[in-house]
């Protein structure tokens, strides 16, 4: 098989495709021959040293992968092999062969390209537990989504707009239009204003009652304090980290710094609450993520989930694809797929 190995921690260069064996199929697992595999920052992290729980590298990184099963372990019935699926990887994913486990696969819809499926399980896993699970968001509140552009920023889209909440959303005015096609309601260019006061405008100075936040350090300061009485704060990453100028993990430092303090009391007193999200540490809670999957592909059907496939790029062009994310010019997924 071929994979995309991080072969030392820094730029683009560091991801080389390599030659490797065929995994063996395993007892409760499937094989797949990848079609197509999603791109998410916690692979640009872990491709700069910054992602405390990738392997050491040398390693492969990736989360998600559509393709087709061509064999199965003890225990999975027959009937899969043959079948075009996607699937969540613990890793592993940026490859054109994985073995994963039954119970983190799932029939690819027909609707969906080998592409479009790949784009589907982090993303709108995220967003759901974000919104619904965790962020529990209803009809009648508000929603600020924060690099509202990104693949977890649509798929929030998608979902808040099936809730029928007000979207209010961050990104760079070249978005702003598709963005609105999408179904935001407000759209705020980070890049020009701060979008602190924006929002209270647009609010009556009341806040909103969710916001989601993939910036990290003392974005989350501001964040926090754009809420509404009975407002949550999900958090669900550290983007910011990429562009600290330090060397290696020091570049984690002022994120760090930055960060806010939530104390008990606080939190009381302003009818306030934050909490987090890392779908990375969500594999020994299948039971919980089949459930999710199964609304978000029953969403597919019935039209309102719309993964959006930004750009697509051959596994020998992973360094330029990461490129591409890591300078926020994408709207959407960006997918590799095997040369």
């Amino acid at each position: 098989m071929r994979q995309i190995v991080i072969t030392a921690a820094g730029g683009p260069d560091k991801l080389v495709v390599r030659d490797a064996a065929d995994p063996e199929v395993t007892a409760g697992s499937l094989r797949i021959r990848v079609r197509a595999s999603g791109i998410n920052f916690a692979d640009i992290l872990a491709r700069k040293g910054l992602y405390p729980d990738a392997p050491k590298i040398p390693c492969v990184v990736g989360y998600e992968v559509a393709g087709t099963v061509d064999a199965v372990g003890d225990g999975v019935e027959a009937g899969w092999v043959g079948k075009d699926v996607l699937a969540m990887t613990r890793f592993g994913g940026y490859a054109d062969t994985v073995v994963v486990p039954l119970d983190q696969v799932f029939e690819r819809p027909a609707s969906l390209s080998f592409e479009q499926a790949a784009a589907i399980p982090v993303n709108y896993l995220t967003a759901w537990q974000l919104l619904v699970t965790m962020g529990a968001l209803s009809a009648d509140e508000t929603v600020l989504i924060h690099n509202a552009g990104g693949g977890v920023g649509l798929a929030a889209i998608d979902v808040a707009r099936h809730i029928g909440a007000r979207i209010i959303g961050t990104a760079s005015a070249g978005k702003h239009a598709f963005l609105r096609e999408r179904g935001l309601h407000e759209a705020i260019d980070y890049r020009t204003q701060d979008w602190t006061p924006e929002v209270a405008r647009l609010t009556g100075d009341r806040g909103v009652e969710l916001i989601t936040d993939p910036l990290g350090g003392k974005h989350w300061k501001k964040s926090y304090a754009a809420l509404r009485s009975t407002g949550r704060l999900g958090m669900f990453g550290i983007s910011v980290a990429t562009e600290s100028k330090l060397f290696g993990p020091l570049r984690l430092l002022p994120v760090a710094l930055g960060m806010p303090f939530f104390h008990p009391i606080a939190l009381m007193n302003s009818n306030r609450s934050a909490f987090g999200v890392n779908l990375g540490h969500m594999w020994h809670e299948t039971a919980k993520l089949r459930p999710w999957m199964q609304a978000i592909l029953q969403g597919v059907a019935d039209g309102w989930v719309r993964p959006h496939v930004d750009s697509v790029y051959p596994f020998s062009e992973a360094g330029k694809a990461q490129q591409h994310m890591e300078q926020r010019r994408n709207i959407g997924k960006v997918v590799l797929v095997p040369d």
